[in-house]
């Protein structure tokens, strides 16, 4: 049985209840330590110094690049561009093959290497010696990314499969172009107009009583280069909670879709009935069962064309691209010179005009005649009528404003002297892009093996004369 307490006893507890309890030290850090970081989310404070001057974007990410031609390169470039450290290994005496592709200047590096090639270092390594796949598992043990636009396979036969990458380091992220994804055609070769022809673009661009056609725009290799880019730099994000890499796969014909979505769009609508925006539903022509050609109709619902301008058609680019937009009809309507048509309930509404737009058109093509393509522009972007003059490369190459954002830069080479390309199309008020030259065949050899891989002098000389980073020498031919 209890005893009972005093009323002393109970006083005591009573005062002892109303005074705060003293907090240990350790208690003390275990109530802070969430409070901030709620209230800093987890990221770094605010840098007190200027916007642009605190570092590039990726700056201290390495990446281990493996690509040729074009589609790698314009991923691994765009990074390069952000900060990143990109180290492109080239085979030793001949390096990326675009090097020598479409040469135009004598004995240097032609103008398809150099435009995809800007902030990268170059490190010539023979993969199939054994001082080079030391040197190899050293680099993937220093870099954060390996990107590679090898043919289906290659990268394994060269002793480089995934276990090896991700035993070697587990941090490492893969990333690869590649022409097909898994299925029936994963082995085949792709190349540009491959891509654009297999992922939906060819078939519907160009007339409808024409060929298909493929684009101008490098939507296949670029343009998945690009999507690659994005796909690293999501994977590099992931790593930061998870700490460990993953295998990033693009595929061309995949990019190529992507980017022809609005094709596919219209592929669905057809079982709703015709694609009343098309030229050809005005011209009564029935629809068949796959989305057609549609020469330069909009994509967007709002019919559209090429028209010609003051100087066509002997100047094969004096041209505009002019939109028919429902709001602005009436604007249209007056600057054409045909205010008739703002009431007439032939053309009063989008779906009335739909049957006459070949007439529409050829009616505005006599005002655009009697304009050249930037006179009409500025007309017509007074009543915020959409349009678009059809700028050559010469106006592009010339055009200064693209020189002050930067989107057209001009580069100083060591070899090819000063040539113009085009800049970083992304930019970011805190990591302004600075475009350097792309580099020569195994320019920075040296620097890779003494600064990224601490390797020593002794080291070094030794893996120079077991010949894994030269070219072997030509024998001469017996007479």
């Amino acid at each position: 049985m209890a005893k009972k307490k005093s009323k002393k006893t109970v006083k005591k507890a009573k005062i002892a209840a109303r005074k705060p309890v003293r907090k240990t030290a350790k208690a003390t850090k275990a109530v802070k330590r969430p409070a901030a970081a709620k209230k800093s989310n987890g990221l770094p404070k605010p840098s007190s110094k200027p916007f642009g001057l605190d570092g590039k974007a990726l700056q201290g990410v390495r990446i281990l690049d493996f690509t040729h031609v074009q589609s790698g390169p314009t991923c691994t470039q765009l990074l390069a561009w952000f900060g990143a450290d990109v180290i492109k290994v080239e085979r030793p005496g001949i390096g990326d093959i675009t090097r020598g592709q479409l040469r135009d200047v004598p004995n240097a590096d032609s103008l398809y290497f150099t435009m995809l090639n800007h902030n990268k270092r170059s490190i010539t390594i023979d993969s199939k010696h054994p001082q080079g796949k030391r040197v190899l598992d050293e680099l993937i043990k220093s870099c954060d990314v390996l990107v590679e636009n090898f043919a289906p396979g290659a990268l394994d036969r060269m002793g480089l499969t995934w276990d090896h990458i991700h035993k070697t380091n587990p941090r490492m992220i893969v990333a690869s172009v590649k022409g097909f994804g898994p299925g029936p055609y994963e082995d085949c070769k792709v190349y540009e107009n491959v891509a654009q022809c297999t992922g939906g673009s060819a078939s519907t661009t160009g007339f409808r009583d024409g060929p298909p056609l493929v684009t101008g725009a490098q939507i296949g290799d670029s343009g998945t280069g690009l999507h690659l880019a994005l796909g690293i730099v999501t994977a590099l994000f992931q790593r930061t909670r998870t700490g460990r890499g993953q295998k990033v796969l693009c595929a061309m014909q995949d990019g190529v879709l992507n980017l022809a979505r609005v094709k596919l769009r219209d592929q669905q609508r057809l079982k709703h009935g015709p694609l009343t925006e098309y030229s050809q539903y005005g011209e009564g022509i029935p629809f068949g069962d796959a989305t057609p050609r549609a020469g330069n109709d909009s994509g967007g619902g709002q019919p559209g064309r090429i028209l010609m301008c003051k100087g066509a058609p002997d100047d094969p680019n004096a041209y505009i691209y002019f939109i028919t937009q429902a709001p602005v009809w009436e604007a249209i309507c007056d600057v054409i010179g045909e205010p008739g048509w703002k009431t007439d309930p032939e053309y009063a509404t989008p779906k009335a005009r739909l049957p006459k737009l070949n007439q529409i058109f050829g009616r505005i093509e006599q005002w655009t005649m009697t304009k050249n393509k930037f006179e009409a522009m500025e007309i017509l972007n007074k009543y915020d009528i959409p349009c678009g003059p059809i700028l050559s490369m010469k106006e592009l190459a010339e055009d200064q404003s693209l020189r002050k954002t930067g989107t057209v830069v001009e580069v100083e080479h060591p070899t090819r002297g000063k040539y113009l390309s085009v800049g970083n199309p992304i930019k970011l008020s805190d990591s302004v892009t600075e475009v350097k030259r792309s580099p020569l065949l195994g320019e920075h050899t040296d620097e890779i093996l003494s600064d990224v891989l601490k390797l020593s002098a002794k080291t070094i000389a030794e893996i120079k004369a077991s010949g894994a980073l030269s070219a072997p020498e030509k024998k001469d031919k017996a007479a």
